[in-house]
């Protein structure tokens, strides 16, 4: 945040009963304009705490002398937070009222129809419009939560508690030398929040700065900070140790701080759990002590990122789902070799499978984990390349949409329209027109069928010529032990990115293989094992027949998947013992 090195900030959790002075809302605000559901919201908000320690948003002010602020974020909430202690003295359920008083920079009469809120006034101005309306809602949401005088006095009772002991707002009072419209502006503008990390770092500064008899640090953390987030700017640093609920953070150290803080993740996670745990935990040790923690884990991150093992086998944990957080606390305490064991074991676990189960794999039942299976194959093939300095982009494949395809489909039922048949028939005519291997009398007839279809087609017609069409690009071999379950096991899949269009996820292998190498020609990210299938890497030579898969080729992908030289062997369990 611009102006964080500047003498006088304070970063500090307030209680709402703590609140005392005059505030001082400047010109570039507009006026209140909370709605219904902001203000439900709140009330919502302090009910649910029951009395549990609760962040609300930060709080912005600058000094504008001795108990004077002036107002620089949190209008709304301080605005409405001052309606409720208004209605609870009111309607004679508190004998005190708000404990601290709001004025308007240009708007002098809001700040006297917030003393009044005279419901005659209400619609002659449009602050007094809204300020009538909060002040009617929270009245209604007490009449709800209390329907009888005695139950509502019990509500107000339990509100007033809550915000004297356990409701807070982070205090944010920032520098005197800092611009208060810029930093409001940057604030409200496309409504971005201060955010844990920003207020991490603003209590960090200010309490690394030099009193007397003590050494300034405050310039020295800003630099390793910028320093550590220009490192995990990196997009293949990020994209191995990234997980999900740190995947749309707008700061990346923000994944350390999180994962030093500890807690729930996602939407579970408390609002500012972040800030405050770090903020406890400089209170117990020192700021320099949580710091030096965030600098070693940046380090560890580095140190796997450089150990070519630790980078994929993390990067797959990450892929499928492991926290990174979870990562850290099993490498804790152990040796790069032993931690290293432990993944081997986290992929085996999550894997779940024995060779026999990976035969037995089935896209219509065991999607997900076929998905895992593979990229785990496409990951372990980059690893062994002990020669190479080749990596597995983690970075490209979490940016693209993935699924898996068939290597050869032989159903069209899936599609549905006269534009998918259409271009499906398109795509094979090309390939069955180049195809010399089919008997020229039945590829003539085939083309000459897909021809007269023209712009008149139906199911009936388009099923009965793919189902022809399919068995010209099927050998006899491949047919005659091609059961519903060898279509769709793991032999016959490949991943893919989900972009290709519904006629082409349905097509026969000799198109699909087109695709794939015309793709790989315009520099399109091909994942390493589903180029090698396409072009039978994985096929002796004396075998192949370049333009169908057959069954002697699933066998030979189905033994590159069970390898331990660059498929998924080493993580398969043990076959059970038979009995």
């Amino acid at each position: 945040m611009a102006g964080e090195t500047t003498e006088g900030a304070l970063l500090e959790l307030k209680l709402i009963g703590d609140i005392a002075g005059s505030f001082r809302v400047p010109r570039y605000q507009r006026g209140y304009r909370w709605g219904e559901l902001e203000v439900k919201r709140l009330l919502n908000d302090i009910w649910e705490s029951k009395g549990e320690p609760y962040n609300l948003q930060p709080v912005v002010v600058k000094r504008d002398g001795e108990t004077a602020w002036e107002l620089v974020d949190g209008q709304q909430r301080l605005t409405t937070l001052y309606l409720i202690f208004v209605f609870m003295q009111r309607a004679g359920l508190k004998n005190v009222g708000p404990p601290y008083s709001i004025s308007y920079d240009t708007r002098a009469k809001s700040g006297n129809y917030l003393q009044d809120l005279d419901p005659a006034l209400a619609d002659s101005n449009i602050d007094f419009f809204h300020l009538h309306a909060a002040y009617a809602c929270i009245r209604a949401w007490f009449e709800q939560k209390g329907p009888t005088p005695l139950k509502r006095q019990e509500v107000a009772d339990d509100v007033f508690r809550y915000l004297c002991k356990s409701v807070r707002v982070i205090w944010y009072e920032a520098p005197k030398g800092l611009d208060s419209a810029m930093l409001f502006t940057r604030l409200n503008v496309g409504r971005i929040p201060l955010t844990d990390a920003e207020l991490f770092k603003a209590l960090l500064l200010a309490r690394s700065r030099g009193g007397a008899g003590t050494t300034d640090r405050a310039h020295e953390i800003a630099a390793q900070w910028d320093s550590i987030e220009r490192d995990l700017q990196h997009p293949d640093i990020w994209a191995f140790v990234a997980d999900d609920a740190a995947a749309e953070s707008p700061t990346r150290i923000t994944l350390l701080l999180d994962t030093i803080a500890g807690g729930p993740r996602g939407r579970a996670r408390p609002r500012f759990h972040t800030f405050d745990v770090l903020r406890e935990k400089g209170e117990q040790s020192s700021p320099k002590a949580v710091w030096d923690q965030v600098v070693d884990l940046h380090a560890r991150v580095l140190g796997w990122y450089e150990k070519r093992d630790h980078y994929h086998k993390i990067g797959y944990l990450v892929a499928v789902g492991q926290r990174f957080g979870d990562l850290v606390a099993l490498a804790k305490g152990r040796t790069k070799s032993e931690f290293g064991a432990v993944l081997d074991d986290l992929i085996r676990e999550i894997l779940d499978l024995t060779p026999s189960g990976v035969t037995a794999l089935s896209y219509e039942s065991d999607a997900r984990t076929c998905a895992r299976l593979l990229l785990l194959m496409n990951v372990e093939t980059v690893r062994r390349m002990k020669d190479s300095t080749e990596r597995y982009s983690f970075r490209i494949h979490r940016g693209q949409p993935w699924s898996l395809e068939h290597i050869h489909a032989q159903h069209s039922e899936t599609l549905t329209k006269a534009e998918q048949w259409k271009e499906w028939l398109r795509l094979h005519r090309d390939a069955l027109a180049d195809l010399p291997s089919i008997d020229k009398v039945r590829r003539e007839e085939l083309l000459r069928r897909i021809d007269d279809v023209g712009d008149k087609i139906d199911r009936e017609v388009f099923q009965e010529l793919a189902r022809d069409v399919t068995a010209a690009f099927t050998l006899a071999d491949a047919s005659a032990g091609a059961t519903e379950h060898s279509v769709h096991s793991v032999s016959n899949l490949a991943l893919l990115t989900s972009g290709h269009n519904s006629a082409l996820s349905n097509a026969v292998f000799e198109v699909k293989r087109r695709r794939i190498l015309e793709l790989d020609r315009q520099g399109a990210y091909i994942p390493t094992c589903t180029r090698q299938a396409f072009l039978k890497y994985y096929t002796d030579a004396d075998a192949q027949q370049v333009h169908f898969w057959s069954t002697r080729d699933r066998e030979a992908y189905l033994n590159a998947i069970l390898s331990r030289d660059g498929g998924v062997g080493a993580y398969l369990k043990c076959e059970e013992p038979l009995s």
